[in-house]
């Protein structure tokens, strides 16, 4: 199967879903008040890259592949494009060159899951006060230490992990009702989770895994559908993380994402949650930590 097609339609709805956000005011054009849209037109974009409105109008198509850096720079500051989307735009382009050399009968690859060393699983097991585990592009969660297993209990025990018993987080967070509970901002978590997998389709738009993931997540979620349709991107995730834990109650913890090199062709991150010394939660963090330290 051809993948072109898609991989032109991400483009054109990402460029022209960016496009759309800026106002001429804000880009430093004249406004009147006779406009239909919001947001830029093409020509206004056009302009503030350097290019010609022709020229423009093909790449929003997805005609992205022979595109220079140069010019790519050029319309990631015209669109104000943050770090995250202007990297994903370069993903993009190298994922319409890779596709433009392949032959039509090519299909998506079901790309092999990299197995997590074992001094990997020493470095986790060594954080016994630390929530840390491992997660791919496709936010399975690869490896973990004890107290992640604790503190993500509701997530390792709900009925939407893998035949293998690994925990989705994005799976997880929109096809399990108990996530709502779970999760205290779980507006900010699925925004979030659905801009890790975009990010990480413009890299990989032809894992075949990832692809039926983000089938399936739309074809259940009426709320995955309306995050995937705002093309945000997001390539890591830190901050704070309020949790409702079933055994001991709220938490506030710290969370920091960290690239995690398993493999040169996917994406993996370690992801450690702490709490702040001297705070409630760290004595239940501490109680979570003690029992997941129990044998059996």
């Amino acid at each position: 199967m051809d993948q072109q097609p898609a991989i032109r339609g991400e483009i054109r709805d990402f460029l022209a879903g960016r496009r759309a956000r800026i106002t001429p005011a804000q880009a430093g054009l004249p406004t009147s008040t006779r406009r239909r849209v919001a947001g830029l037109r093409r020509e206004e974009v056009a302009v503030l890259a350097g290019v010609s409105t022709e020229w423009y109008t093909r790449l929003e198509k997805g005609h992205i592949g022979g595109v220079s850096e140069d010019v790519l720079d050029a319309v990631a500051r015209a669109l104000r494009l943050d770090d995250d989307e202007r990297t994903h735009l370069f993903d993009l382009a190298r994922s319409s060159r890779h596709e433009s050399r392949r032959p039509s009968r090519h299909t998506p690859s079901r790309r092999k899951d990299v197995e997590v060393p074992r001094r990997v699983q020493w470095l986790l097991d060594s954080m016994t006060m630390s929530s840390a585990f491992v997660r791919n592009g496709r936010t399975d969660i690869v490896a973990g230490n004890p107290l992640a297993r604790a503190l993500l209990a509701p997530m390792f025990d709900s009925a939407t992990i893998d035949e293998h018993g690994r925990p989705n987080i994005a799976r997880y967070i929109f096809l399990d009702d108990g996530a709502h509970d779970f999760f205290v901002d779980w507006g900010a978590a699925a925004v979030a989770t659905a801009a890790l997998l975009r990010a990480e389709a413009g890299r990989e738009p032809r894992d075949r895994a990832l692809r039926e993931l983000v089938g399936e997540l739309s074809a259940l979620s009426p709320e995955f559908r309306r995050q995937w349709a705002a093309h945000d991107v997001l390539m890591r995730h830190d901050g704070v993380k309020r949790l409702q834990h079933p055994d001991v109650g709220h938490l506030e913890l710290t969370f920091q994402s960290l690239d995690l090199p398993l493999s040169d062709q996917a994406v993996h991150d370690l992801v450690i949650y702490t709490a702040e010394p001297g705070t409630a939660s760290e004595a239940r963090l501490e109680l979570l930590a003690g029992s997941a330290a129990q044998p059996g």
